[in-house]
C-alpha cells in the first residue's frame, strides 16, 4: 500500500532512495501541486496525490512504494492571470523540470494550450481540456547505482584543442561502414569507423548539437518537418530519446566512455536561454504552468508578454535564484553523471542578462566562475542574442572562450576575393587580440570557425551566392541573406573542371587558415568530404538527406580532404607558436619577435604596405617559442593572379622547407635558400618551416 509522507525539499526532482521516491517541485506562486502517476504506457492516470508540504517555495512529498520506471507528471494550481504574469491551469499535465528521463512523445492538439485557441481574447481565455493522454511523461530513474566506471576525462589543454561540431543523427546516418541499426544513434558516435575517422582528422573534441530533451514545433509537424537541430529544449536533464535504441542515458554515457577511451573529449551545445513553450500564445508543457512569473523574463510594463531576447518567444530568467539553481544543477549533472568535458552555450548573452542588460559579473556568470565542478570543463559562449546590447563578442569573463564571428566574416570575405582586408586578416590569424586581449585573456578565448551548423557548409560556401531554403516551406524567407560566399562563376552543381578546381582550392585555403590561425579551430562535420546541403543555409528542420552528412565523398580524390586536414592538424601540433598561450608581438628592441609581417620583397611592412590599394597578399613569420626551434613562414594570396615573393633572409635560418601548398599537391623539391624568389599562385596558401 502506498504511503505518503512529507519528504524533503532539499533535492528537486524525483529521487529514488531504494525504498521510495521523494518528489520536489519549485513553484513560488502556486496554491497547490498534485502529483499524477500513470500506468506503464502513460495512457491512464492511476493515482493523483497532492504534495503535502510547501517549504521555501518547494512543494514536496515522499511515496514509499514508487520505484524506477514510474511515469508521472504534475498539475499545478494557482491564479490564471496573464496580465499579472500567472498562467496556472491544472487541466494541463506538466513535465518535471528535473526529470532525468522523459517517456513518450508529444502529440499536438489544442488541448496543450492553457487558453481557448481561436477565441476572441486568445490567451486571456481559459481552457479546461485535459492534455495528459497526449503528453510525454516524466519518469523516475535509479540514480543510486554507480553506473559503470568513472574513467578520467582526457583533459586536453585549451591550446591543443581542435573542435569537431556534429549532429548526433546527421553525423552517422549515411555512414555505410557503421551497422545499420546503429546509424544515427548515440552508440554510433563511438563506432570503430567513426573513431578512426576522427583520428585521421586529428581533432580532439567532438561538440554535439543539443541532446537535451526537446520537442518538434507544431507548425513544423504540420508541414511534415521537425526541429532537427534540437534548439527547442523542454527538459534540461534528460537526454533526447530519439537518438537511442533503448535507454538513452545508458547509451549516451557508454559512447562518452568509449570516446574518452579513444582520447576524445565530448562537449554539448546547450540551450538554457529559452524553452519550447514559445511566446504568450505558446503551449503550456512545463515551466509556464509551474510558475510562469519565476521562470521567464516578462515585460516590466505588461506581464502578459515575454521580454524576448532570443527570437524564440521567451527567455529564461537566470536572475531568479531557483531558475539559476536549475541551470547549475543541470550542468553539474551532465559533468558528474555523464562525464561531459565542456559546454557551448547557445545565445549566451541572454544568460548573462540582468535588469540593466548584459552584465559580465551577473548572477549566472558569477555562479559559473565559483563552481568547483564546472571549473574543470571547457566553457564556450555564443556571445550574442537579439536583444538590445546583445552582441558581446569579447565581453565574457576570462574563464570563457567565445565563438568569433569576426574571424568567420573576415576570412569569408577575403577568400571570396574582397580586397583591402589584409590588416583585418592579420588580426584574425593571430588570435583577434583587438577583441580578446584584456582581463588576462589569451588567444584561446577565440573559437575560430568558417562554417557551423547554421549557414552554408564549406562546399556550399563556394558553390552558391544565394540561399536555397525552399524545402523549409517558408518561401525561402528564412536563413541569412548575408552569406559572404562565392559560387566561383556558377550557381550550384557543375561539371566544369575549372570551376570545380577553383572550389576545391578555396576550400583548402579556408581549412588551411583555420588550422594555422592562433586561437581554437572549430570544424563542421562533413566539410572534410564536400558535404552539401544544396544551398540550404538553415537546415534546422531537415531530418533527411539535406541535413545529414553525405559521406559519398569519402575516398574521393576531389572531395575527400580528410588527409589534408590531418596534415594541417599535424602541422598545428608540431609548431607550438600556432597554439600560442600568449599574444604575439612584433619586433622588440632586443631584436626578438613573435611575428614579423613581410612584404613580397621580404621587407618588414610599413604603414604604406598595410594600406596598399586592394591589397590581397599577406605573409608573415611566426617566431619559435624557444631558441633553436623552427620558425613558420606563412604566405596568403587571395589575388586572382600570381604574386612573386622572396623567402625571408634571416641569420638564424639557413634554409626554408615547404610544409604546405594549397595550389600544388606535388611533393616539394627540398630545401629552399633564404632570399630565393618564388611565386604564390592565384588564391593560394603556402607554408614554410625555417631550419636553423
Amino acid at each position: 500500500m502506498m504511503r505518503l509522507s512529507e519528504g524533503t525539499n532539499v533535492r528537486l526532482g524525483a529521487n529514488w532512495d531504494g525504498r521510495g521516491t521523494n518528489f520536489a517541485l519549485f513553484s513560488a506562486n502556486a496554491e497547490k501541486v498534485e502529483l499524477c502517476l500513470f500506468d506503464s504506457q502513460g495512457r491512464r492516470e492511476i493515482e493523483r496525490v497532492a504534495l503535502p508540504e510547501h517549504t521555501e517555495g518547494v512543494w514536496h512529498g515522499y511515496l514509499n512504494d514508487i520505484s524506477p520506471g514510474q511515469l508521472y507528471g504534475y498539475r499545478v494550481y494557482g491564479p490564471y492571470d496573464p496580465a499579472g504574469g500567472h498562467r496556472f491551469n491544472p487541466n494541463k499535465l506538466l513535465l518535471d523540470p528535473y526529470a532525468k528521463k522523459v517517456s513518450g512523445r508529444l502529440v499536438w492538439s489544442d488541448a496543450h494550450f492553457a487558453y481557448r485557441t481561436g477565441s476572441p481574447r486568445e490567451d486571456l481565455s481559459f481552457d479546461r481540456r485535459d492534455n495528459a493522454r497526449a503528453m510525454p511523461k516524466s519518469t523516475v530513474i535509479d540514480e543510486t547505482s554507480n553506473w559503470g566506471r568513472r574513467e578520467p576525462r582526457p583533459s586536453i589543454s585549451w591550446e591543443d584543442t581542435i573542435i569537431y561540431e556534429a549532429h548526433v543523427k546527421g553525423l552517422t546516418k549515411t555512414r555505410q561502414d557503421i551497422p545499420p541499426e546503429l546509424r544515427g544513434n548515440y552508440r554510433a558516435l563511438a563506432a570503430p569507423a567513426m573513431l578512426e575517422h576522427l583520428r585521421r582528422l586529428g581533432v580532439t573534441t567532438i561538440e554535439l548539437l543539443p541532446i537535451h530533451g526537446f520537442i518538434d514545433d507544431r507548425q513544423l509537424v504540420e508541414r511534415r518537418l521537425c526541429n532537427y537541430w534540437g534548439y527547442n529544449s523542454i527538459s534540461f536533464f534528460a537526454p533526447e530519446q530519439r537518438y537511442a535504441q533503448d535507454a538513452a542515458l545508458d547509451e549516451f554515457r557508454m559512447s562518452v566512455a568509449r570516446l574518452h577511451d579513444a582520447g576524445f573529449e565530448v562537449m554539448l551545445d546547450v540551450v538554457y536561454n529559452h524553452t519550447a513553450e514559445g511566446n504568450h500564445l505558446g503551449p503550456t508543457l512545463s515551466f509556464r504552468g509551474i510558475d510562469n512569473a519565476s521562470y521567464y523574463w516578462l515585460m516590466p510594463d505588461n506581464a502578459r508578454y515575454y521580454d524576448d531576447f532570443t527570437g524564440c518567444g521567451n527567455s529564461l530568467n537566470l536572475t531568479h535564484p531557483r531558475v539559476l539553481q536549475m541551470v547549475m544543477d543541470s550542468l553539474r549533472y551532465w559533468v558528474e553523471v555523464c562525464h561531459i568535458d565542456g559546454f557551448r552555450f547557445d545565445l549566451a548573452s541572454t544568460l548573462g542578462r540582468g535588469p540593466q542588460g548584459f552584465d559580465r559579473n551577473g548572477s549566472f556568470l558569477n555562479a559559473i566562475r565559483q563552481d568547483p565542478v564546472l571549473a574543470t570543463v571547457k566553457l564556450v559562449a555564443e556571445p550574442w542574442d537579439v536583444g538590445a546590447g546583445g552582441y558581446q563578442v569579447g565581453g565574457f569573463p576570462s574563464q570563457w572562450s567565445e565563438w568569433n564571428d569576426r574571424y568567420r566574416s573576415t576570412m569569408r570575405r577575403y577568400w571570396a576575393g574582397e580586397g583591402n582586408l589584409i590588416g583585418d586578416v592579420s588580426g584574425r590569424m593571430t588570435g583577434s587580440s583587438d577583441l580578446f586581449d584584456h582581463d588576462d585573456r589569451s588567444p584561446r578565448a577565440s573559437i575560430n570557425h568558417i562554417t557551423v551548423h547554421d549557414g552554408f557548409t564549406l562546399a556550399d560556401l563556394f558553390s552558391y551566392n544565394e540561399k536555397h531554403n525552399e524545402a523549409n516551406g517558408e518561401d525561402n524567407r528564412d536563413g541569412s541573406n548575408d552569406n559572404q560566399s562565392n559560387n566561383c562563376g556558377h550557381e550550384g552543381p557543375t561539371d566544369d573542371p575549372a570551376i570545380l578546381a577553383l572550389r576545391r582550392q578555396l576550400r583548402k585555403n579556408q581549412l588551411a587558415c583555420l588550422l594555422l590561425a592562433q586561437g581554437i579551430p572549430l570544424i563542421l562535420a562533413g566539410d572534410e568530404v564536400g558535404n552539401s546541403q544544396g544551398g540550404n543555409n538553415n537546415a534546422y528542420c531537415q531530418d533527411d538527406e539535406i541535413g545529414w552528412v553525405d559521406w559519398s565523398g569519402l575516398g574521393s580524390e576531389t572531395d575527400d580532404m580528410t588527409g589534408f586536414i590531418g596534415h594541417l592538424t599535424a602541422i598545428r601540433k608540431q609548431f607550438p607558436q600556432i597554439r600560442a598561450r600568449q599574444w604575439v608581438v612584433g619586433k622588440k628592441a632586443d631584436g626578438s619577435y613573435g611575428v614579423l609581417w613581410l612584404t613580397p620583397e621580404g621587407n618588414e611592412m610599413t604603414d604604406a604596405d598595410w594600406n596598399f590599394p586592394e591589397g590581397r597578399f599577406l605573409s608573415y613569420v611566426l617566431g619559435p617559442m624557444e631558441h633553436g626551434q623552427p620558425a613558420l613562414y606563412i604566405v596568403l594570396n587571395s589575388a586572382p593572379e600570381a604574386i612573386e615573393f622572396r623567402l625571408p633572409k634571416m641569420e638564424e635560418y639557413k634554409t626554408w622547407s615547404r610544409l604546405l601548398h594549397t595550389a600544388d599537391d606535388k611533393p616539394d623539391s627540398g630545401a629552399h635558400q633564404p632570399d630565393a624568389t618564388m611565386q604564390a599562385p592565384p588564391r593560394s596558401v603556402i607554408v614554410f618551416a625555417g631550419q636553423p
